[in-house]
C-alpha cells in the first residue's frame, strides 16, 4: 500500500511538473494517455528506465489541443531548421509557454491540472487493481497448465494482460480527460464555461447526455491498443534478435529498449490521438470546438478522413522544429492557417 502512495505522489508530481507544456505540446503523449496510459503501481516500482516511459507519456499527453484545432495566436517567424538552413518556423513550446504567462500568468500553463490528477489517480488504481486480477487468474491457469510457455506467447500474454487493465482505466478516467481538454481549449475563445471538476460535470450532462463523457473515445481506446501492441512486439523482436545475450551493457539496453519503441509506437499512433482531442471538444459550446477552428464532425471516421484530406493527420505533433504547412497562408485576423 505505501508503494501504490508513493508512486501515486511521483506521479503527480510529474503531471504538475509537466502540465506547464501540456497546453502547448498535446500523445511526445495517451497513448493514458496518454490521459493516460498507466503503469501498474501496485507491481511495478520505479526505476531508471520505468521513470523515463512515465515522463515520456506525460510528454505525449502534452501535445495541445489549441494546436490541434489549428490555432496558431503567434506568426511564424525566420529561423534556422536542423541543418542550418533558413526557412520558416512556427514558435516552439517555450515562445507559446511564454505568450500564455503574459495572458494569463503562471496560472494559466495548470489550466485542466485537476481534472487531470483525478484522471491520473483513479486510471492508476483502476488499472493495477484490472491487472492484478488478470495475473491472478493467470496464475491459477498456470497450475493446471502442462507445458510450458515460450518467451512470445509470454510476451503475447502480458500484453493482453495489459490491454485489458488499460482500456479498462482508459473508460473509467475518459470524463475527466474530456474535461481536461475543454478546460485549456477555452483558452481560444477566453471562456470560463468550465472552471470545476464538479460544475464541468453538470455541464456536460445537462447539454449532452452521458455520451458528452465519452466523446472521442473510440479513437483513443483503438489508437492506446495499437500503440501497445506495436511498443512491446517491437520490443520482443529488439530484445530477441537485435541484442546479443551475455554481453554486461546488454541487460541494460534490453531494459530501455521498450521506452524507445513506446516513442516510436505513439508517433505512429499519434492520428488517433488528435482525432480523439478533437472529438472530445468538438459542437461543445466554445469557440475552438467550432468553425473556423473546428469543423462540426458528425463522427470520428468522418473528422479521420478530413484531416487526412488536408494533410493534417500530424498536426501538433511537434513541440520544437514546427514546420509552416506547405501551400497553406497565415492569417493573423483568424490567428491560424488558410
Amino acid at each position: 500500500m505505501s508503494d501504490t502512495a508513493s508512486q501515486l505522489l511521483v506521479g503527480s508530481g510529474l503531471t504538475v511538473l509537466s502540465h506547464c507544456g501540456f497546453l502547448f505540446a498535446l500523445s511526445l503523449a495517451e497513448n493514458d494517455v496518454a490521459a493516460q496510459k498507466q503503469k501498474p503501481v501496485c507491481t511495478k516500482k520505479f526505476t531508471s528506465h520505468a521513470f523515463v516511459e512515465h515522463f515520456n507519456q506525460k510528454c505525449e499527453l502534452g501535445k495541445d489541443i489549441c494546436i490541434n484545432v489549428g490555432y496558431e495566436p503567434l506568426p511564424p517567424t525566420l529561423g534556422r531548421n536542423i541543418f542550418g538552413r533558413q526557412v520558416y518556423q512556427l514558435p516552439g513550446l517555450f515562445a507559446y509557454a511564454k505568450h500564455i504567462m503574459k495572458i494569463d500568468g503562471r496560472a494559466g500553463l495548470f489550466k485542466g491540472l485537476t481534472p487531470r490528477l483525478c484522471s491520473g489517480a483513479i486510471g492508476s488504481i483502476v488499472h493495477s487493481k484490472v491487472l492484478q486480477k488478470c495475473q491472478e487468474d493467470d496464475q491459477a491457469e498456470e497450475v493446471r497448465r502442462s507445458s510450458k510457455e515460450s518467451s512470445l506467447e509470454k510476451v503475447i500474454k502480458e500484453t493482453s494482460q495489459e490491454m485489458v487493465a488499460r482500456s479498462a482505466a482508459t473508460l473509467v478516467t475518459h470524463p475527466f480527460h474530456v474535461i481536461t481538454l475543454r478546460c485549456m481549449v477555452q483558452f481560444i475563445g477566453r471562456e470560463t464555461k468550465y472552471s470545476g471538476v464538479f460544475s464541468s460535470f453538470v455541464t456536460i450532462y445537462r447539454e449532452e447526455g452521458i455520451l458528452g463523457f465519452f466523446a472521442g473515445l473510440i479513437p483513443r481506446l483503438l489508437g492506446d491498443i495499437l500503440s501497445l501492441w506495436l511498443c512491446n512486439m517491437l520490443a520482443y523482436l529488439i530484445n530477441t534478435y537485435a541484442l546479443e545475450n551475455g554481453v554486461s551493457t546488454m541487460t541494460e539496453m534490453k531494459s530501455y529498449s521498450q521506452a524507445v519503441t513506446g516513442f516510436f509506437a505513439s508517433m505512429l499512433t499519434y492520428p488517433f490521438v488528435l482525432v480523439s482531442n478533437l472529438m472530445a471538444i468538438n459542437s461543445c459550446g466554445l469557440a475552438g470546438g467550432h468553425p473556423p477552428y473546428a469543423p462540426e464532425y458528425s463522427s470520428w471516421l468522418e473528422c479521420w478522413s478530413r484531416l487526412h484530406s488536408e494533410g493534417n493527420m500530424s498536426r501538433g505533433n511537434s513541440l520544437f522544429f514546427r514546420k509552416v504547412p506547405a501551400g497553406k497562408r497565415y492569417v493573423w485576423e483568424e490567428k491560424r492557417f488558410h
